[in-house]
């Protein structure tokens, strides 16, 4: 299954993004899509676990064109973004699915327009994921919210948190560096 996803079926992926795009941004789906991958990232097929299909537009943030008086260097309208797109995925998932916690999120596709994404949310109140020994850490008061503090694996990753060397200034936090280190 992963080696048939290093080069996928365009035509098949084709026609699933055309059925993708005329729905929602963000979609709730039966079973993943890519199985081998959502249960190395920790989804096992029993309640209490989420899969959520993310459209995201693809290209820069653009900002609105600024016409008040001020210097060129301050007219940016187009800036880059701090955020990994598939974090982004992550925290609208999380917004779209209040009660639920992001465990962890993978790319499905991309077109001229969009990328797709799959997160894997889990519901801490329920009694079946309490009881799993693999998974009850999310039900800990101290995971709430952890995608918009960056504690999942694509916030790590795209705050730059995976090497650890002595001349990084990302470590402890980038506001104890007053933001030097992105």
């Amino acid at each position: 299954m992963r080696e048939a996803w290093r080069k996928p079926d365009t035509s098949v992926l084709r026609e699933r993004m055309m059925q993708w795009r005329k729905e929602n941004a963000v979609v709730h789906v039966e079973r993943p899509l890519r199985l081998d991958k959502a249960r190395m990232l920790g989804y096992s097929a029993k309640k209490g676990f989420v899969i959520a299909r993310v459209r995201l537009l693809r290209g820069g943030r653009k900002r609105e064109k600024v016409n008040a008086r001020r210097r060129t260097k301050r007219k940016t309208i187009r800036k880059t973004l701090k955020v990994s797109y598939r974090w982004i995925a992550e925290m609208r998932a999380a917004r779209r699915f209040t009660n639920l916690e992001v465990l962890n999120s993978y790319w499905i596709g991309k077109d001229g327009k969009h990328y797709f994404y799959e997160v894997i949310l889990v519901d801490p109140e329920r009694p079946e994921i309490k009881a799993d020994k693999k998974i009850n850490w999310i039900c800990k008061p101290e995971h709430r919210g952890r995608v918009f503090r960056g504690l999942t694996s694509a916030g790590k990753k795209s705050r730059g948190l995976r090497k650890k060397t002595r001349n990084l200034k990302v470590r402890p936090s980038l506001r104890s560096w007053n933001r030097k280190g992105k």
